[in-house]
C-alpha cells in the first residue's frame, strides 16, 4: 500500500512539473485581438493570467493579414487598442523596419487613413502587428500557451453554475476564477452550455429591417444610408448560372443555390468567409501564384463569364477604376497590401462555411484548406488564364504572396477570416434598433463605429434565370453606438464567471457593425476589468457594479460616449 501511495504521489508531482493542471485568476481562451487586449489588462489589474491559443500564433486576423483597419470613426476607439495602434506609429517611425521601401515613398492606401501629425497608425504590415503585441504582452505578467484546443467534448468542469477548470485535448488542466471566451468560434461558451445563434435571424424577431435573406442588390432603409459599393458585390447583368449556358437540365455551376428564400425570413447560413491576402510586388520578396494540384477551371466559369459580360456602359458602370482586379488591394508599408473581396466574384468563397462554426477540428482544417485552395486557384486563374482579359492577367502577375510574413513556404496564412461564427444569446441582445440609436444600451462598456456590414451569404437564380449574390449589406450615416456589458455576459442561471469579447451577444446584422478588431480589443479589455472586480468582490460577472466598472475603463482611456 505504502509503495502504491508513493507511486501515487510520484504521478501527481511529475504531472504537476509538466504543467498539467495550472491555477489562474483569469483564464482566457483564444489569442485574438480581443484576448490579447484582455490578458494585458488582466495583468495591470494584477491578477495571474493565463492566454491559450489554439494555433501557432497569436493575434487573429490582426496579425494575419487584416492589416487595412476598419473602424469608421476612429474617435471611438480608446484605451489598449488605441495604444495598440499608437505602438505601430512608433514601430513605423523606426527607419530599421522600412527594408522594403523608403518610408518617404509608402502612401497610406487603406480605407481608415493616417493622418499627418496623427500619433497613431491603421496599415500594417502582419508581422508589424505581432511584434508589437508581442513588445506589449512582454511587459505583462502574462502566461502564453500556443496549440492547446479545447476538448469540446467533455473539457469544461461546471459546479454550482460557474465554470472550475477547462480542459485540453492534451489533458492540460486549467483551473481559473473567471474564464474569458476570446475565440472567433465561440467554442468556450457553447461548451459550456451558453445559449447562441448562427446564422441569420428573420427581421421580425428584433424588429430589424436588413436581417433575414437580402436578395436585392439595393436595401433601403429609412435611418441610414445605403453604401454605393453594394451594387459593386454582384455580377454584371445577365451571367449564365448553368453549366451548358442556357440549358438548366445541364445543372448549376459550383456553389449556386436555386432559390434564395423568402426576403427578411432567418436561415442557418453565414456570410462568407476569405483569407486576407498579404501581396507584394516586391520582386525579392515575391512567391508567384501556384496553381493547386486539385485546381478544377468549372470552379472559376462564373468569374470568366463576368469578365465577359463587360460591355460598353456596363463596363464603364462596374467597373470605373484601375485594371479590374476583382480585389480591393489596400496598400501597406513594405510594397505590401491588404486584399479583400470586391466585385460579384472574388476571394469570398460563398457559400462553403455553413458548416465551419459547429464543425469538428478536423472538419474546419478541411473547410480552411478548401478555402485557401479556392483563393490560390483564383489568383493563379487571374494572373494566367487565357479567359481573363489581357490586362487583368498583366496586373496579376505582378503580385504573389510574401517570403517573409507567414511560417507556410507558399507564402499563405492559416488565419482565415471569420468574420461571423456563433453569437450568444444572454440577457441583452445588440440589434439594428442599437447601431441606429433607436435603443441605447445605458451600461456602456465600449463603442461601435462601422457600417452595418454584412458579405455575401450564397448565389442563386433569379426569376429572369440569371446568377445573383445575396446577402451583401452595406448601410452607414449613424452615429457610433454603445456596446452593453450585458450583451458580454451569459444569463446568469447558464454560467456566473464568463465573458465573451468577440462572440458576444448580437443579431447578425449588428454584429456586421461590431466585429471589427480595434473594437475587440476594447471589448476584451472591457471584459478583462469586469472580470477583475468580481475576482475582488467574489461575486458573478452579471452582479459587477457598473458604476464602478464606468469609473476604471473611463480611467484607463477607454471611450464610452
Amino acid at each position: 500500500m505504502k509503495k502504491i501511495l508513493g507511486l501515487l504521489l510520484l504521478f501527481m508531482t511529475v504531472q504537476l512539473s509538466n504543467g498539467q493542471t495550472k491555477k489562474y485568476d483569469i483564464v482566457i481562451y483564444g489569442g485574438t485581438s480581443a484576448g490579447i487586449a484582455a490578458a494585458i489588462q488582466s495583468s495591470r489589474m494584477g491578477k495571474s493570467v493565463v492566454l491559450i491559443e489554439p494555433t501557432h500564433r497569436i493575434g487573429g486576423l490582426t496579425t494575419g493579414g487584416l492589416g487595412q483597419t476598419d473602424i469608421g470613426n476612429k474617435q471611438a476607439i480608446g484605451g489598449i487598442s488605441r495604444e495598440f495602434y499608437e505602438n505601430i506609429k512608433k514601430y513605423y517611425d523606426d527607419p530599421t523596419n522600412w527594408k522594403w521601401q523608403q518610408q518617404s515613398e509608402y502612401k497610406d492606401g487603406g480605407q481608415t487613413r493616417t493622418e499627418k501629425g496623427e500619433p497613431t497608425m491603421w496599415t500594417f504590415e502582419p508581422s508589424a502587428a505581432l511584434s508589437v503585441y508581442h513588445d506589449m504582452m512582454t511587459q505583462e505578467k502574462v502566461k502564453v500557451i500556443y496549440n492547446e484546443r479545447l476538448n469540446r467534448d467533455s473539457g469544461v468542469k461546471k459546479v454550482d453554475g460557474k465554470i472550475v477548470s477547462i480542459t485540453m485535448e492534451s489533458g492540460k488542466k486549467f483551473v481559473g476564477k473567471v474564464f474569458l471566451d476570446a475565440t472567433y468560434e465561440g467554442d468556450l461558451l457553447a461548451t459550456a452550455g451558453v445559449s447562441y445563434a448562427i446564422g441569420r435571424e428573420g427581421n421580425e424577431e428584433y424588429g430589424e429591417t436588413l436581417n433575414g435573406v437580402q436578395p436585392n442588390n439595393y436595401n433601403i432603409s429609412l435611418t441610414h444610408l445605403i453604401s454605393k459599393n453594394a451594387a459593386n458585390h454582384n455580377f454584371i447583368p445577365r451571367v449564365d448560372p448553368y453549366i451548358v449556358k442556357g440549358n438548366p437540365e445541364s445543372g448549376l455551376l459550383p456553389n449556386v443555390n436555386e432559390k434564395p428564400g423568402v426576403e427578411g425570413d432567418g436561415d442557418n447560413k453565414i456570410q462568407a468567409y476569405c483569407f486576407r491576402m498579404c501581396l507584394t510586388d516586391h520582386p525579392d520578396n515575391r512567391i508567384p501564384f501556384l496553381k493547386p494540384t486539385n485546381y478544377k477551371e468549372l470552379d472559376y466559369e462564373l468569374l470568366f463569364r463576368n469578365y465577359e459580360a463587360r460591355k460598353g456602359a456596363v463596363r464603364d458602370m462596374y467597373y470605373k477604376d484601375g485594371p479590374l482586379l476583382p480585389l480591393i488591394n489596400s496598400s501597406m508599408p513594405n510594397r505590401k497590401t491588404d486584399s479583400n473581396n470586391r466585385f460579384g466574384f472574388s476571394t469570398d468563397y460563398i457559400g462553403k462555411n455553413y458548416n465551419y462554426p459547429e464543425a469538428s477540428y478536423a472538419e474546419r482544417e478541411k473547410i480552411i484548406e478548401d478555402h485557401r485552395n479556392y483563393q490560390m486557384g483564383l489568383m493563379w486563374t487571374l494572373a494566367n488564364h487565357p479567359r481573363i482579359p489581357k490586362e487583368v492577367r498583366d496586373e496579376a502577375s505582378r503580385w504573389g504572396t510574401t517570403k517573409d510574413e507567414f511560417e507556410r513556404e507558399d507564402g499563405w496564412q492559416q488565419q482565415l477570416y471569420i468574420r461571423e461564427a456563433r453569437r450568444m444569446i444572454s440577457d441583452y441582445v445588440m440589434t439594428q434598433r442599437n447601431c441606429e440609436g433607436l435603443v441605447e444600451a445605458e451600461d456602456v462598456i465600449g463603442m461601435a463605429a462601422y457600417t452595418m456590414d454584412s458579405h455575401n451569404v450564397q448565389r442563386y437564380v433569379d426569376a429572369n434565370g440569371y446568377v445573383q449574390n445575396e446577402g451583401n449589406v452595406e448601410a452607414h450615416g449613424f452615429d457610433p453606438f454603445p456596446i452593453s456589458y450585458k450583451s458580454l455576459v451569459p444569463k446568469k442561471e447558464e454560467c456566473e464567471n464568463l465573458i465573451v469579447p468577440v462572440c458576444l451577444s448580437s443579431t447578425h446584422i449588428a454584429f456586421g457593425s461590431i466585429r471589427m478588431e480595434p473594437v475587440f480589443m476594447v471589448l476584451g479589455e472591457s471584459a478583462a476589468t469586469a472580470a477583475s472586480l468580481a475576482i475582488d468582490s467574489g461575486i458573478s460577472v452579471q452582479d459587477v457594479s457598473y458604476e464602478s466598472l464606468k469609473s476604471i475603463l473611463l480611467k484607463n482611456g477607454q471611450r464610452l460616449e
